[in-house]
C-alpha cells in the first residue's frame, strides 16, 4: 500500500521577519550623528517638529515630507484622554530620490 505524502509549505516570510523599532533616543542620536550638533541642540527641534507632524495628523491632513514621503490618514479613532488611534498610508519616495547627488564634475 502507497504512503499518502502531504506536501509541507514553507514558512511565511512575514512570520519570521524580525522587525525592529527605533525610539525616541535611538531617533535623536541618528540625528546627532547626521548633523554633527549636540544633543542638547538636537532635542527640542526634533521633539517640536515630531510634535507638529502628530498634530497635523490627527486633523487629518496629508503631510509630505521629502525625502520620507506623504503620509495620510487612513483610519482615525478616538481614544480616551484625548490619544487617537491613526491608520496611516506611507507612499515613500522613488529610491533614486533618497540617494545623494554626486558632486558636479570639476574640469580644471
Amino acid at each position: 500500500m502507497a504512503r499518502k505524502t502531504t506536501k509541507q509549505t514553507p514558512p511565511d516570510p512575514v512570520e519570521e521577519t524580525i522587525v525592529a523599532m527605533m525610539k525616541k533616543p535611538e531617533f535623536l542620536d541618528a540625528v546627532v550623528a547626521r548633523t554633527n550638533l549636540k544633543k542638547r541642540d538636537v532635542k527640542p527641534a526634533a521633539e517640536a517638529a515630531l510634535a507638529v507632524i502628530a498634530e497635523a495628523l490627527v486633523r487629518g491632513d496629508e503631510v509630505n515630507l521629502p525625502p520620507m514621503g506623504k503620509l495620510r490618514v487612513i483610519k482615525s479613532k478616538p481614544l480616551d484622554a484625548g490619544a487617537h488611534v491613526l491608520t496611516l498610508k506611507l507612499r515613500t519616495m522613488k529610491t533614486a530620490a533618497l540617494a545623494p547627488s554626486a558632486p558636479p564634475d570639476s574640469e580644471a
